[in-house]
């Protein structure tokens, strides 16, 4: 790391120290120059075509991607789908001894787990360390409800998981514990964009475990047909973009393979006829943990124009409190991280992406309703902060630019203002179909008549609605998901075998079946 702009940072969260303490836990998982192997055929190997990876949080060097290529990520399919074999023959018990045996181990070692996710995506370490406890809480939650799932069930083959490096643990890590469980192999792709040592831990930590997974590292476009059209898989988990996608999902429609795609779509939150601003005040500022870097996080705010006053009132304010900067900066104290909303973005690009966003819309006519600004005593002196950017808000956003129609996936905020109920639903209803969407509304039968009315997978009515965990299904509606919903015994059900002519819960091209209580 940058010793310019580490200066003052307690030695324990430093990067060199996190990285000599991840060797000594998982030696096994680098080569002799130290470097991050690939975990194929059972054996950490394959160093690839390095890649440098760069932190968010102070664009500092952190080390290599083992980058692969078709050939070597097709053998490591090949050995997950021969190893299936064997473990589909390994009972449920010895299935929940291995699985505990590992959730067991990634406890042990969650502090270190969560200091990694801070350097490689950036995310707050109180924040880091709730992924990394839902990762392991949730798989217990399985390991304890299990039995009943899978009677009368059996394990589809080798799963396939392509990921977003949001939540490498909560999400990604999370499935794949549950798919082997569930009595498959499983073979994972690391983001491109962050997680390789996180990952690569967790997963170093299930093979000591006894449990039949891979792990590889590569660009989309080098591993995208052996990991989403080799023969081999049997099914595939996909968390990503709505581009990505509608690729896969229209290079699987012809195939027999099982998938679930969670894509993007912009959820939005309606406020009618409604006066509880103190309950609404402490939602949004709850919304922008992690910089709206989440598949379910409230990227547009459709108001009734009589209220508008009322609304920016709270909301301004909000936007003002809102602390981000260096998610290791120490408090009063100097040992611990002070408390920060959050942190950078995942990339100096995606800044500059949201910024064109921003510039376009405003240039449209859209009004510049909030533009946070940074606050020096966050950074460190000297520290590249490119990847970093303030809270911002427009106003009504001209419907010919791009960010009207986009999930912007960061702390960057749309207002629409409304004057019928149709207008509301319509504006929410944008991105034809979402994950979540809410209303704030004092008469709860009329904010239940205009869920109804909303595209979107969960409707909270005066609350936020999450991707959820344990016994909770999650899912999307119209182009924000493809295939099987997942969560409680869907997850199961997505990745085995039920009896001759079950119909699986989920959007697929000849129809939707909803699960119930969505």
């Amino acid at each position: 790391m940058n010793q310019k702009q580490s200066a003052g940072l307690p030695s324990e969260f430093a990067w060199d120290a996190l990285i000599q303490r991840l060797k000594t836990v998982a030696p096994e998982i680098f080569d002799a120059d130290g470097h991050v192997l690939n975990l194929i055929a059972g054996q950490w190997q394959s160093r690839g075509h390095g890649k440098h990876c760069a932190s968010p949080v102070d664009g500092s060097e952190l080390g290599l991607f083992p980058m692969l290529g078709q050939e070597e990520a097709g053998k490591a399919v090949r050995f997950a789908a021969d190893e299936f074999q064997q473990w589909k023959r390994v009972d449920l018990d010895e299935r929940k001894n291995r699985v505990s045996k590992c959730l067991t181990m990634l406890a042990e070692h969650g502090e270190l787990l969560a200091r990694l996710l801070v350097w490689e995506i950036g995310k707050p370490l109180p924040q880091a360390r709730v992924s990394v406890e839902r990762c392991i809480s949730g798989v217990q939650w399985y390991l304890e409800n299990i039995g009943p799932m899978v009677e009368g069930r059996s394990p589809v083959g080798l799963v396939s998981n392509i990921a977003s490096w949001n939540y490498p643990m909560s999400v990604l890590m999370h499935a794949v514990l549950v798919q082997t469980l569930s009595g498959n192999s499983v073979i994972a792709k690391t983001p491109s964009d962050g997680g390789l040592f996180t990952l690569t831990l967790a997963f170093a930590l299930a093979r000591r475990a006894g449990l039949p997974v891979s792990l590889v590292s590569g660009s989309g476009g080098q591993l995208s047909e052996v990991l989403v059209r080799n023969e081999h898989v049997a099914c595939l988990a996909f968390v990503g973009g709505k581009t990505n996608g509608r690729d896969i999902a229209a290079s699987l429609y012809d195939r027999n393979k099982r998938y679930m795609l969670e894509m993007e779509g912009v959820n939005g939150y309606g406020v009618w006829n409604f006066s509880d601003w103190k309950t609404l005040e402490a939602q949004v500022r709850k919304g922008f943990e992690y910089g709206k870097q989440r598949c379910t996080a409230y990227a547009r705010w459709v108001v009734q124009r009589s209220l508008f006053p009322r609304f920016l009132e709270m909301y301004l304010p909000v936007l003002r409190s809102i602390q981000f900067g260096h998610p290791l900066m120490p408090d009063a104290s100097g040992k611990q991280p002070r408390t920060m909303d959050f942190g950078p973005l995942i990339n100096a690009k995606k800044v500059e992406e949201l910024r064109v966003l921003h510039a376009e819309a405003i240039g449209g006519g859209g009004v510049p309703i909030y533009t946070g600004s940074f606050d020096e005593a966050n950074f460190y002196p000297g520290q590249d902060a490119s990847a970093y950017l303030p809270p911002m808000a427009v106003l009504n956003p001209p419907r010919n630019c791009r960010l009207y129609h986009s999930e912007p996936f960061g702390p960057l905020d749309t207002i629409v203002l409304v004057d019928r109920v149709e207008e509301l639903v319509s504006e929410m209803n944008v991105s034809n179909g979402c994950l979540v969407a809410s209303v704030a509304c004092d008469d709860e039968r009329e904010a239940r008549k205009i869920a109804g009315e909303l595209r979107s997978f969960k409707v909270g009515i005066n609350k936020v609605r999450s991707r959820g965990d344990r016994d909770e299904p999650f899912g999307g509606i119209g182009e924000s998901w493809k295939g099987c919903f997942v969560g409680g015994k869907y997850l199961v059900e997505a990745v085995t075998q039920g009896p001759p002519g079950e119909r699986l819960c989920g959007r697929f091209p000849d129809g939707t079946t909803l699960p119930a209580g969505a």
